[in-house]
């Protein structure tokens, strides 16, 4: 009996198990990095310009629907996009951190379903003016 309670709870505790027994999806998306910052324009000879902030400064994460366990962090590519395969449930997609960096997000609420494909897109307003 204690060991099917310890099975039950590798399973909900870890992704790739639950992934690796066809009871998974996919999440993936891209992320947008919003700046409402002017560039400063400059002359012909001194041409400046601010690069965009880096998406490694963004980090995601996949929380639990409750937001109280963290399931996986994403690593976002270089032009902008993310993917993860996670178990069947209920998840909330957000940035780490958010609060503490004062940006502007709406955390993502979705589903994975079992051999789904689900698109997730995050939004972030850095509130730089």
């Amino acid at each position: 009996m204690l060991l099917r309670y310890l099975a039950a709870a590798l399973l909900v505790a870890s992704p790739i198990a639950c992934f690796a027994s066809g009871d998974g999806g996919v999440m993936e998306g891209h992320l947008s990095i919003l700046s409402l910052k002017e560039v400063e324009l400059a002359d012909a000879k001194n041409t400046k310009t601010t690069p965009p902030p880096g998406y490694a400064e963004y980090p995601l994460v996949v929380l639990s629907r409750d937001r109280k366990q963290e399931v996986a962090r994403l690593t976002v590519d270089a032009n902008g996009n993310y993917r993860a395969e996670l178990p069947s449930g209920d998840y909330v997609l957000d940035v780490q951190d958010r609060a503490h960096k004062h940006l502007r997000v709406r955390p993502q609420l979705f589903t994975i379903g079992a051999g789904r494909t689900v698109r997730v897109d995050m939004n972030i307003d850095t509130g730089i003016r």
